[in-house]
């Protein structure tokens, strides 16, 4: 059936908040509970895209605690940690991992307010030593109990939601699509309104249609298409 109005407002008044400017990427974050956590607070802090590092035939899957957000967090999958690092930093980011070394920084000393990548690692491991090497920040969140690492998708959410405080105390946030690319915005939104259409123009290699201020899709499709909206 065709998008309803109120519906694309929705999509709209979502992206419109998004920051591709602050991102995850997780190391050999297996365990889809953990995996679907992180993506959960990337969508609700406002974050753009995801990345994760997964073993070799390992697809990445989520549970019910994604809530969805899998659907709305796009999760961009590495084969290594090196070329993982090299692409955020191509594209400037920071990049920040979580670690215990004496020269590690609390993270409440550090300013995200700048294009910012958290890096954290497996469940029981943490980071490897091949990505520390390749951090620009070795940063720690202090402990006052017994144990001295909190749960990667608990961390994750406090280093993302102070990124969003700093944030919004700082500069503000995006409101009205300022955070995202405009030639990234008009995908983005088509794809999240018209899933099956952009599978389809995808699979046979063709641009998105252009869609209106109303969300309406302009251009006359197939009949088959239609009924897949």
């Amino acid at each position: 059936m065709p998008l309803l109005p109120r519906r694309f407002k929705r999509l709209k008044a979502v992206l419109n908040c998004r920051m591709a400017d602050l991102t995850v990427l997780v190391e050999h974050v297996e365990k889809p509970h953990n995996l679907s956590a992180i993506l959960r607070s990337c969508d609700a802090v406002g974050v753009l895209e995801a990345h994760a590092i997964c073993k070799e035939s390992k697809i990445s899957t989520f549970n019910s605690t994604a809530q969805g957000s899998q659907k709305w967090v796009k999760l961009h999958e590495y084969s290594n940690i090196k070329s993982a690092v090299e692409t955020l930093k191509k594209s400037g980011f920071i990049i920040y991992g979580t670690n215990l070394a004496i020269e590690a920084k609390d993270y409440r000393e550090c300013d995200f307010t700048g294009p910012t990548a958290f890096v954290l690692g497996a469940e029981k491991w943490g980071l490897s030593q091949s990505a520390t090497d390749l951090m620009d920040e070795a940063i720690f969140i202090p402990m006052r109990g017994m144990v001295q690492s909190l749960n990667v998708s608990v961390a994750a959410s406090t280093l993302l939601f102070e990124a969003l405080r700093q944030r919004e105390r700082k500069k503000g946030t995006p409101k009205s699509g300022e955070g995202v690319p405009p030639e990234v915005y008009d995908q983005i939104i088509f794809e999240w309104a018209y899933p099956q259409v952009a599978k389809w123009c995808k699979l046979i290699g063709r641009k998105y249609p252009e869609i209106n201020d109303k969300g309406e899709i302009i251009e006359e499709l197939p009949r088959t298409m239609k009924l897949r909206y």
